[in-house]
């Protein structure tokens, strides 16, 4: 190979890109890799302890995320303060029908764990500032072409612009990424009509470490067991889905009254809801692209992909993508191959591609039929919903989809087989 500046830049160090330069720093410590990122960071800016905040936005993480972290030695960090989900409750407002999951039932200590995106991205930090990763930050990739090394990039920091040679670009910036536009990446969008209104809130009773996913003919609403990792306790992660007109108005309540319409529209189950703290919101599409690489250049996360939030497969399915591209960048290596390869890219888009269409097919799937309000769906519904929970067979197939178990699982460690090429 021609000289380069190095070997893989990563556009975004968020928590997937951050994720992706931690797996390649512990995976394949040979190659030189540079995060691109808009905000600033420095050992100094991390605090020595972390306090949660009752407001923290927050991340499920599937069982099997939790392995990939537990792979990378993070594990054990992270689960200081994630807080287990050991039961699911599946329901549908105003019928009969419903499914529950419990973790003893698969020999599992849980299904999944709720963890502030604020701690998992310090724990990414604290790890990253001890390995060889390079970053400029704050800065940005704002363009790229191109090279015979494999692809030119133009980085601005400031009012000053630099171009950085590397052998492959990875854009990790997001769903609302401005660089896969302005690379002219297709994106397939199919909006919803509605808004996801994301708080933490406080109930009368114990969640006792149980995910609540609530279907109604408003839309889905989740409440994910969250703030210690050791004693039950009566906060809850509030994924709420309105329309527009249900966001303005539920927006404009005070919070006793907010409150009261969550209450309403979510039952008794957690008895009195007694506290919603801040609110955000944003709206639901869903976004793909159908061919997500190009020589020396690959999408990933939300970037690649972004999903609706029931079921909350998001941010599971990014972390396996991930670590499918480490692992065919890990193969490069041993090959003496460029990681920016072509055929190392399509490797790893067919090899991630029926995780991610499965998984958008099973997010896609519930939000239709749970979207339908006529007599013999709902009894449709009601029916999937008790075969679920009586038929072992299904119901274990529905936990690994849950558990982020079902897909492929990537060979990080030890030896990549080379006839996967």
């Amino acid at each position: 190979m021609k000289h380069s500046d190095t070997d893989v830049i990563i556009a975004g160090g968020g928590l997937a890109g951050a994720t992706l330069a931690l797996a390649l720093a512990k995976v394949a410590p040979t190659l030189r890799v540079t995060v691109v990122e808009a905000f600033p960071l420095s050992a100094d800016a991390l605090p020595d302890a972390y306090q949660p905040s009752y407001d923290a936005r927050s991340t499920a993480l599937a069982w099997g995320s939790r392995l990939i972290f537990d792979e990378l030695g993070l594990w054990p960090r992270i689960s200081e303060h994630a807080t287990p989900i050991q039961h699911i409750h599946v329901s549908d407002r105003g019928r009969f029908g419903a499914t529950r999951l419990n973790a003893s039932e698969f020999q599992q200590q849980a299904l999944g764990y709720v963890v502030d995106n604020r701690w998992m991205g310090l724990c990414l930090m604290r790890e990253l500032l001890e390995t060889n990763i390079q970053w400029q930050a704050p800065a940005e990739v704002i363009d790229m072409v191109p090279s015979e090394q494999g692809v030119s990039v133009e980085i601005k920091a400031g009012n000053e612009t630099s171009t950085l040679k590397a052998k492959c670009l990875i854009v990790a910036d997001g769903g609302r990424s401005g660089l896969r536009e302005k690379l002219g990446f297709q994106t397939n969008h199919h909006g919803y009509d509605q808004n996801a209104l994301i708080a933490n809130v406080s109930t009368s009773d114990s969640h006792e470490f149980t995910a609540f996913e609530r279907f109604t003919d408003a839309g889905p609403m989740a409440l994910l067991p969250h703030g210690s990792p050791s004693r039950a306790g009566h906060q809850s992660a509030l994924v709420w889905t309105l329309n527009d007109k249900g966001l303005e108005e539920v927006l404009g309540m005070p919070d006793s009254d907010k409150c009261q319409r969550l209450q309403e529209r979510f039952g008794w189950r957690l008895g009195r809801f007694t506290r919603i703290g801040e609110c955000n919101h944003y709206p639901l599409t869903l976004t793909t692209v159908n061919e997500p690489i190009r020589p020396g250049v690959a999408l990933v996360g939300n970037a690649a992909h972004a999903l609706h939030p029931v079921a909350g497969q998001g941010f599971n399915l990014a972390l396996r993508g991930l670590m499918t591209l480490v692992e065919q960048f890990r193969w490069a290596i041993e090959q003496g191959r460029s990681p920016g390869d072509f055929q190392i890219l399509r490797r790893y888009h067919e090899l991630h591609k029926p995780d991610w269409q499965q998984t958008v097919q099973f997010s896609d799937s519930l939000i239709r039929i749970f979207g339908h309000s006529l007599a013999p769906v709902a009894a449709a519904r009601d029916a999937g919903l008790v075969g679920l929970d009586l038929l072992p067979g299904a119901k274990r197939l529905f936990a690994r989809k849950a558990m982020g178990t079902a897909g492929r699982r990537a060979v990080i460690h030890g030896s990549v087989a080379s006839d996967k090429q």
